[in-house]
């Protein structure tokens, strides 16, 4: 096994230097953990926001990490403010809201930059590797999706009209057993 999740990646690495399963996260609670615990998974990882014309999609994600997480599959929710200050609320308002509006039982980050000057590195990672369908690395919205297989080799876009019952389309493709 490798330590390279021992090293913190940074939004100074450019995308060649970020080794996705280096790249630290902090959940909404505070505790923090590698993106090494999700390696040799199919992972989702989605930004969302809970005054959005797409916040309806918690209720399709939930069904889908019900239907897959046992199936070597996750979702990974990261609230993000950088869209029309959709996602106001503090981490805690966020988690009350995702657990009692929507029953969210898959895990859910603390507010993550997608954009700019601040990108999470994880987020740097994923634009680096899968462009919209107009080749534009930048997130255009809440509720944008990325597939990344279990070696973290293959990332898949999927931009916020794409409803998790499609994204469940592609995962039957995708996942045996």
């Amino acid at each position: 096994m490798t330590t390279d999740y021992l090293k913190h990646a940074t939004t100074n690495d450019t995308p060649e230097q970020i080794s996705l399963y280096s790249v630290n996260l902090q959940r909404i609670d505070g505790s923090r953990e590698s993106m090494s615990k999700y390696q040799a998974k199919w992972v989702l990882v989605v930004n969302v926001a809970s005054k959005c014309g797409f916040t309806p999609q918690y209720e399709g994600l939930e069904k889908l990490y019900q239907e897959y997480q046992f199936r070597d599959f996750t979702i990974l929710g990261f609230p993000c403010n950088q869209f029309m200050r959709q996602e106001p609320a503090s981490d805690s308002e966020v988690l009350q809201f995702c657990s009692t509006r929507y029953q969210v039982t898959f895990p859910m980050f603390a507010k993550t930059d997608v954009n700019g000057p601040n990108t999470h590195p994880l987020y740097i990672f994923l634009k680096a590797r899968a462009r919209s369908w107009l080749g534009i690395q930048r997130i255009g919205w809440n509720f944008t999706k990325f597939l990344i297989n279990p070696d973290g080799s293959e990332v898949e876009r999927f931009g916020p009209t794409t409803t998790p019952k499609a994204i469940g389309q592609r995962l039957k493709q995708l996942i045996r057993g």
